[in-house]
Parts: structure tokens; C-alpha cells; sequence
């Protein structure tokens, strides 16, 4: 049988959005950097629970985005506090919660962390059902308190703001449970970098101001995009950078459309992103938690172009209110560009405070605060003679009877 030590950290994540997924590897890799003795797996929550639907899923959750914002836009405030609706969501979430502790009994972890909200639900659905005693911990991938990330049986929670941190000690969360790390990125975004070598690399000089513009790891790229770029609005020495994700289609679509534009280049998914975000004077971005993170830890000056309502529009907010991203909305992107790419003075203002508020190493933080919690249970464990669970011995009938009354 495994001891405990075994698995140290079991990591459950999810497939809607790339950000809880980009912060899972994150923590993997700053572990292999740093503590290498230590064993951590990785599980998609999706595809343990639903393994038939988990990619469609992926697929309508996109689409569902692109076409409807605002629909999720409304939900999202709707189940912001508290609610029925939000009840509702966190028992679907557990339906195959018995999937879980399978996981849990063949895993055995010393802690648990999630960076997904429905897998935070089914962990905190076993704790309250006394089916397991591993500590727990959830990490939010937004600048959000979104209700959906908090339950009553998670240990700790490891935010990317103080501006989170405090919305959620006005929900009542004792100061001990929460830790302001940053969101999870992965360590090479927090190495320093030689901006003029890397650009020398990419043909570029030091008189050229770059433009590097992201849509997400789906490519969810607006047409003011193009229209800006074939307007011929801007000076001579800008050079646009696209990036289009997964987004096969609209990849093929620039190509046509902008592929034999001297001052702009096209690339698909790339695995080299803190380098393209080192030569960039400035990120046109989506406000996904992971790619504003990754920016902020760059000291990168953002403009935040048409976030979607909810924990986009968080991120946007958060971001604009210290000083480090500006935002454009629908038919203000060329605008807001031009002003802040011929303004040094303005991204220089944005890039000193950006410094200030980054979080360096974010990933080893959320790492070192899961061993002190790790340690601070053995201990607890230890002195009152606790003992976890086993999850051989439970009874499927009795935890399937106990899950439907509760």
C-alpha cells in the first residue's frame, strides 16, 4: 500500500478556458525546478467526471462565449454571492463525486489543490460528507470572489490580489485560510530577460515599437483587429505581432488577409510566449487570469480589448485600477492603440507600476504555502491522534445513500 508521501500534491483541473489548465503546469514545473523530491499529479476534473462530454464541453463553452456574452455575463452576477442557482451548480458539479474518491484512494495525497471551481465543489462535497480529511486548497485563476470558487470545507485559498483577498474576508473567510500568491504562472515568465538580444533574434531593432496582440488560447481575435491593421493609421516603425492559439481557422484567414503585410507577422500556438512578450511594448489581450498574469509578472503594459463580462470584466477592473492595462471596448481599439503606442511617457508610467504590483515566482508561492500546509495537518494530525479515512473501507452504498440526502 502508498504511504501518504507517495503523492505529495494532487492537482485537479478542468478544460473550460486554457487559464486553470496554464496553472496547473505551472505548479508542475516550478515543483520540478524546485522541489524535485516531491511526486505531483495532475488530473482533469472534466475528463475523470465526464469523459464522453468533456470535449464537447470545451467546444459549446467556447462557442457559447463568442455568441452569447452576455447571457454569462447576467449568470455570473446572478451566482456572484450566494444563491440558489448557485446551490443548484455545486450539486451538479458533484454528481460523479464518487469519482473523486476513487481518485483519492489509488492516489493518496498528503494535500489536494484545485484550480478548477466545479472540482473544488466535489472536494469540498467529500469533506462535508466526512469521506475524506486531506487538506485542501483552492487556487483562484481570476482577480474575482466569485462564489463558485468558495465553499465552506476548503482549507486555504491562494488569490492573485489583495483587492481579492479582501472581497473574500468580507464573505466571512478567516485571514488564516487565505494567501495572496499571484496566479500561478510558469516560471520562465519570472526570469530576466535581455529585451534588445531577444529582438535583434525576431529582426526587430530598438527604434521599432511592437504591438504584440493575443485572443486567448482559442484565438478569439476581433475584426477591428484587421481593420486597424489595413487602415495604415499608425507610423511606419509599429510592428504588429498576431497571435491566433488553437484557432486553425482564423490563422488561415490572417494569412490571407494581412500574410503579405510588411509590418505584421502571423503565428498560430506558441510555446514561446515569455519571449514575445518580452520584445513587446505593449499586449493587446482578452483578459484571461493566466495571459494577464503572465503579462503583469513581464511588467508588460496592457490594453485589455472587450473582456467579457465576468471574470474577464474582474481581471479588467482589477488591471485598470492600478494603473497597468487600459481598456477599449467595441470600436475603440484603434484609438486607444495609436494614443498609447506613440505615448512612452504613459508606457513607462504603466510599466513601473506593474513592478509593483507583480507577484515573481508566483507558482513557488502557491508551491511553498501548500507543503506549510501539508505540514501544519501532519502536525495537527499527529498531536490529536487523527487519522485520515479509508477510502478501502467505504461503503459505496452508504457514501451513494449519505450524497442523496445531503
Amino acid at each position: 500500500m502508498k504511504s501518504m508521501n507517495e503523492h505529495d500534491i494532487l492537482i485537479l483541473t478542468g478544460s473550460l478556458g486554457e487559464g486553470h489548465n496554464q496553472a496547473s503546469k505551472a505548479i508542475v514545473e516550478s515543483a520540478k525546478r524546485n522541489y524535485p523530491h516531491l511526486s505531483v499529479k495532475v488530473v482533469d476534473y472534466m475528463e475523470l467526471t465526464h469523459p464522453k462530454l468533456h470535449t464537447a464541453g470545451q467546444y459549446f463553452f467556447v462557442q457559447w462565449m463568442k455568441h452569447f456574452p452576455s447571457v454569462y455575463g447576467y449568470l455570473f452576477q446572478k451566482t456572484r454571492d450566494d444563491s440558489g442557482l448557485i446551490q443548484l451548480l455545486r450539486r451538479l458539479s458533484s454528481f460523479n463525486v464518487h469519482k473523486i474518491s476513487d481518485l483519492l484512494e489509488e492516489v493518496k495525497p498528503a494535500v489536494i489543490v484545485s484550480t478548477f471551481p466545479p472540482a473544488a465543489a466535489a472536494v469540498a462535497m467529500l469533506k462535508a460528507m466526512g469521506l475524506t480529511s486531506v487538506p485542501t486548497a483552492t487556487v483562484i485563476t481570476d482577480h474575482t470572489d466569485h462564489s463558485y470558487w468558495i465553499h465552506s470545507h476548503t482549507d486555504h485559498y491562494m488569490v492573485g490580489s489583495e483587492v481579492v483577498q479582501k472581497a473574500l474576508l468580507n464573505k466571512g473567510i478567516p485571514a488564516s485560510k487565505i494567501s495572496v500568491t499571484g496566479i500561478p504562472v510558469h516560471p520562465v515568465f519570472s526570469q530576466p530577460v535581455n529585451r534588445h538580444a531577444l529582438r535583434r533574434q525576431y529582426g526587430l531593432t530598438s527604434r521599432h515599437r511592437v504591438v504584440l496582440i493575443m485572443g486567448g488560447g482559442e484565438g478569439m481575435i476581433d475584426k477591428e483587429v484587421t481593420e486597424l491593421i489595413n487602415s495604415g493609421a499608425y507610423s511606419p516603425d509599429i510592428r504588429f505581432i498576431i497571435i491566433c492559439g488553437r484557432n486553425v481557422k482564423l490563422y488561415h484567414l490572417l494569412q490571407e488577409e494581412l500574410g503579405e503585410h510588411p509590418q505584421t507577422r502571423i503565428m498560430g500556438y506558441v510555446d514561446r510566449m515569455h519571449e514575445l512578450m518580452a520584445v513587446a511594448d505593449l499586449i493587446v489581450t482578452k483578459a484571461g487570469g493566466l495571459t494577464v498574469s503572465e503579462a503583469l509578472t513581464m511588467e508588460r503594459p496592457m490594453l485589455l480589448f472587450k473582456p467579457l463580462p465576468g471574470q474577464e470584466q474582474d481581471n479588467a477592473d482589477y488591471l485598470v485600477g492600478i494603473g497597468v492595462a487600459r481598456q477599449a471596448m467595441e470600436g475603440e481599439l484603434q484609438q486607444q492603440l495609436l494614443r498609447l503606442i506613440m505615448n512612452p511617457r504613459a508606457l513607462g508610467d504603466m510599466e513601473r507600476k506593474a513592478a509593483v504590483f507583480t507577484h515573481k515566482e508566483s507558482a513557488l508561492s502557491v508551491l511553498r504555502r501548500l507543503l506549510a500546509i501539508q505540514h501544519s495537518f501532519r502536525r495537527s494530525a499527529q498531536w490529536t491522534g487523527a487519522v485520515a479515512p479509508s477510502y478501502e473501507a467505504l461503503n459505496r452504498e452508504a457514501y451513494s445513500s449519505q450524497y442523496m440526502n445531503h
